[in-house]
């Protein structure tokens, strides 16, 4: 199915619609909060520069993280494996917020942000500022450490689903 649509005629189904044709790693982010840890599957994190090491992530202002990343300064991105769809599912949505580290392993690495053992890698972030953009916060941060995992296929959304790269 193809369309075209321009300005004010760009609802949010479009916008998802198209970006969803760009392949995005499955990344979860995760913060401390106040009555544990926290976290949200996040499309939207990149890199910005690798000189100092500066990333993004952009936060919808409904993300029930949000204060938790505002509060303690730092968040972590998670880019999961292949064999991560059910977690990433979770953290996409499909468990309510309480439940999605039932039963995911965790640890901490520089910033306190937790964790997944079972991330292929993480960028672990200490935020820089924050933007408000329409519905969304966007946050640029230091790196404040990275690591890989174990060798294998890394996660990707597309087009509404998964797949591995």
């Amino acid at each position: 199915m193809s369309y075209m649509k321009t300005e004010a005629d760009i609802d949010p189904g479009a916008f998802w619609r198209t970006l969803g044709e760009r392949p995005i790693g499955a990344t979860v982010i995760t913060t401390a909060g106040e009555n544990g840890p926290e976290g949200f599957l996040g499309l939207s994190f990149a890199h910005v520069s690798a000189a100092p090491p500066t990333v993004l992530v952009s936060v919808g202002k409904s993300t029930s993280a949000l204060d938790a990343i505002r509060r303690t300064g730092s968040f972590a991105a998670n880019i999961m494996p292949y064999d991560a769809e059910g977690v990433v599912r979770g953290f996409g949505g499909d468990k309510p917020v309480g439940e999605r580290f039932a039963d995911v392993t965790h640890s901490e690495f520089v910033t306190g942000a937790p964790v997944l053992d079972s991330a292929r890698a993480v960028f672990d972030c200490r935020v820089l500022r924050e933007i408000e953009e329409g519905d969304t916060v966007i946050f640029l941060a230091r790196v404040a450490g990275v690591n890989i995992g174990a060798s294998g296929r890394t996660l990707v959304a597309y087009r509404g689903g998964y797949s591995g790269l």
